[in-house]
């Protein structure tokens, strides 16, 4: 599903990862555990196109992502991958609704079409009754599903998580990741978590653990 070779990035002198080779199967939620600076980000930030590492290969899906052109490569991004960060990353202006519908109106999908779609995944994440409030109106653990509600909406074949848990109190966090499990186990949905916490590392199918831009010998 994804399979990531002898991957290298530096910036300047600094090495931050040092040849990673690692594979993620289909429908497996994901850790890749490792202290701030350790290159967890870094290295999911590759895998999702964001960034592109001075050597190796990424395929997701059999499709090599860096032989791809910028905009081919944006393309396959918006469809194939989604995104949930530790602070949401929500547009202020907008409704939870609307907020979750952007990444399928960029592809141009038919706009009532991804309304009905994302009231049905809202109502999966038990927030349909927040479609109609702003992000300063939700909280911490609305936010969260909201994100995780945008992830969602192109069906994209992996969702990478960033700290996801990471701005949420202990009762919120386990709830996430109960969500997460549950878009696994009825979804098939395939997630890449990066995380400095052992306990919540430890929940999922497979743990990676980084260390020094490398990924550690289970």
């Amino acid at each position: 599903m994804i399979i990531a070779e002898n991957i290298h990035k530096s910036y300047g002198k600094l090495e931050v990862l040092k040849g990673i080779t690692l594979e993620v199967e289909k429908s497996k939620v994901v850790s890749i555990l490792g202290a701030s600076g350790a290159g967890k980000t870094t290295l999911l930030q590759i895998l999702g196109t964001l960034l592109k590492p001075d050597q190796g290969k990424v395929f997701i899906n059999g499709v090599e992502v860096f032989g791809m052109n910028e905009k081919k490569m944006a393309t396959f991004r918006n469809s194939e991958i989604g995104f949930v960060f530790q602070f949401h990353h929500l547009l202020p202006e907008f409704t939870a609704l609307e907020n979750v519908m952007i990444p399928a109106l960029i592809a141009k999908k038919n706009k009532n079409q991804i309304k009905n779609e994302a009231l049905e995944i809202m109502e999966a994440l038990n927030i349909k009754d927040r479609a109609n409030h702003k992000p300063d109106e939700l909280s911490g653990g609305e936010k969260q599903r909201v994100a995780i509600a945008r992830a969602l909406i192109n069906k994209p074949s992996v969702i990478l998580a960033d700290e996801p848990s990471g701005n949420l109190d202990s009762k919120n966090a386990r709830d996430l990741y109960d969500i997460i499990f549950d878009l696994r186990n009825n979804f098939n949905q395939t997630f890449v978590i990066v995380t400095h916490n052992q306990e919540h590392a430890q929940l999922t199918d497979k743990l990676f653990t980084i260390k020094d831009g490398v990924i550690l010998k289970s």
